[in-house]
């Protein structure tokens, strides 16, 4: 019975320190945000936060996966396709935070095949494209997509104007990120069906 009680408590504690650090980054900063600072809010030491993870890149990239638990499971008032990335991208601005974990993470440290963010953004792309590529075949096939547009190719040039935005965006946040995903996501869908 102990055991039992002291690993619901463990699960607890890892989702209370996984909350508070998904809080604390999209606040404060990816950068402005450390191990001590999350430790502190939960009541532990770095040490004692550490031992629910098997290192700091791998709170990161949990913290990334929860993030993505909750976009999922949030309504964004929409079926389509591109007007979900579009409204997901929409409310990046408001949790910036949590763009410039995203974009350190994908860019720099995913690109090593021994980082432990490696195989959640390689998983992350294959099913977001999987997931947005079979609902645009929807829309192909109901005649709200052109023909000639290869549906697996828009959701990866979709996921790449989302990334490639956000980068610009946190250079220059008078960039608007959603226009320019709708925007691409309109050159697609426009004409679908063209008057004979």
């Amino acid at each position: 019975m102990a055991r039992r009680g002291s690993y619901a408590k463990g699960i607890a504690k890892r989702e209370e320190i996984l909350t508070t650090a998904l809080e604390l980054v999209a606040a404060q900063g990816f950068r402005r945000t450390s191990i001590k600072d999350i430790a502190d809010a939960v009541g532990l030491t770095q040490a004692g936060l550490l031992h629910y993870f098997d290192s700091k890149d791998e709170l990161w990239v949990e913290v990334l996966r929860r993030r993505d638990e909750l976009d999922l499971a949030h309504d964004w008032q929409t079926s389509d396709p591109a007007a979900l990335l579009a409204a997901i991208v929409r409310h990046n601005t408001e949790v910036p935070g949590l763009v410039q974990m995203f974009v350190n993470l994908s860019a720099a440290a995913a690109t090593d095949p021994e980082h432990p963010a490696h195989e959640y953004f390689r998983e992350r792309y294959e099913r977001s494209r999987r997931d947005v590529s079979a609902d645009f075949r929807e829309m192909q096939a109901d005649g709200r997509l052109r023909s000639d547009v290869d549906p697996e190719q828009l959701a990866s040039v979709l996921l790449a104007v989302s990334d490639g935005m956000q980068i610009q965006w946190l250079y220059d946040p008078t960039r608007t990120m959603a226009e320019h995903v709708e925007l691409v996501a309109r050159l697609a869908i426009a004409e679908a069906v063209r008057p004979a």
